[in-house]
């Protein structure tokens, strides 16, 4: 038996020192193509190529790795080329270990910077003026809806959506003392909505506060054991918290899209979305005429939001995601007929439509 062990152990190592020369020598190729990217003027992250990347290293798994663990491996292979590329900073809601920085670390990896911002608008302000490369913000969740202040944020930005992407959000309880000892419980409003019916059930004398992140809800119960926060692991992890219950939303499928804004949208890789605004006249049919110019030339929607605007009553911006590229040749034509029926229309963004 030991000299099995110590045989395989030795494959193992032969094998360990292959894997650096080939990371290695991938990433000699991956810095070529960054200089030459630079010298002309385009930008090194590139989500459509990432994206091809990881599902050609998908279609080639046989096992016994899972999908998930190989495009984990890779963002990071992927994350630590970046980083020597260029030194990407990349601005989230913050503090540390909000899920906005896990949604950051789980698109970009763990090898880039990352500057937490107090709020969303920080975040778009980061971005615009240059002080951060790319920014992810919160869109929507699964249980509570669309995180309007994002949708604001893009009225008046000229930033672009460039990316997309999803997690899975699982809430924990979590204290500095023991649970019995939780007087108050802390955490943003989606996260308390999210865990409603457990709170009633479970802990209905408990005092419920608002904050502006979960990881600011760790920070305070960190420091007052009568407090208590409901947040990540991560920030259990981080802040030195005892979790006393694990995953307590109220739905199982709990999850958060969130988007990559930057400067510039992504190239078509013939399976994306594209998000676009607009405002209607006031008439009647208004509103139908728009979403007839997208049936029209078969476009597929897949949302639409609305927003009031702020600078006249009564009147409203549409929020619309549909599947489709905005150079490709139908979207561009079902673009020109619904500014036929708009006062105004913008496009947001196209990017990779991924599901991770």
């Amino acid at each position: 038996m030991k000299e099995n062990l110590k045989s395989l152990r030795n494959q193992i190592d032969t094998i360990d020192q292959r894997l650096v020369h080939l990371l290695n020598e991938r990433t000699t190729h991956v810095l070529k193509i960054g200089k030459i990217k630079r010298a002309a003027g385009q930008e090194i992250y590139a989500p459509h190529r990432e994206e091809a990347v990881l599902q050609r290293i998908v279609r080639g798994n046989k096992g016994p790795l899972t999908n998930q663990s190989l495009r984990a491996i890779y963002r990071e292979v992927m994350s630590s080329a970046l980083a020597l590329e260029k030194p990407l900073t990349i601005a989230y809601l913050g503090p540390e270990a909000t899920y906005s920085h896990m949604a950051s670390v789980k698109k970009f990896g763990s090898s880039l910077r990352y500057v937490p911002q107090l709020n969303i608008a920080d975040v778009f302000t980061e971005v615009a003026k240059g002080r951060a490369d790319y920014g992810v913000v919160p869109i929507e969740n699964t249980t509570e809806g669309a995180v309007t202040h994002t949708y604001d944020m893009f009225v008046h930005s000229e930033l672009k959506i460039c990316a997309q992407t999803l997690l899975r959000i699982r809430h924990n309880l979590m204290s500095s003392g023991e649970r019995p000892q939780i007087r108050t419980l802390y955490s943003i409003p989606q996260v308390l909505a999210q865990c409603r019916q457990w709170l009633q059930l479970n802990m209905p004398r408990v005092e419920l506060l608002e904050v502006s992140s979960s990881a600011r809800a760790a920070q305070i119960a960190k420091e007052d054991s009568s407090s208590g926060a409901i947040a990540s692991e991560l920030a259990a992890e981080i802040y030195g918290l005892n979790i006393h219950e694990r995953h307590i939303q109220d739905s199982s499928e709990n999850v958060t899209r969130f988007l990559i804004i930057g400067r510039q949208s992504s190239p078509p890789t013939g399976n994306d979305k594209t998000s676009i605004m607009f405002s209607v006249q006031d008439r009647i049919g208004a509103l139908h005429d728009c979403v007839a110019a997208l049936k029209k030339f078969k476009i597929n929607m897949t949302k639409i939001e609305s927003r009031p605007n702020r600078q006249k009553a009564w009147e409203y911006y549409f929020f619309v995601d549909f599947l489709g590229h905005a150079e490709d040749a139908r979207v561009k034509k079902a673009m020109a007929e619904l500014a036929k029926h708009t006062m105004f229309v913008k496009v947001l963004g196209s990017y990779p439509n991924i599901n991770g």
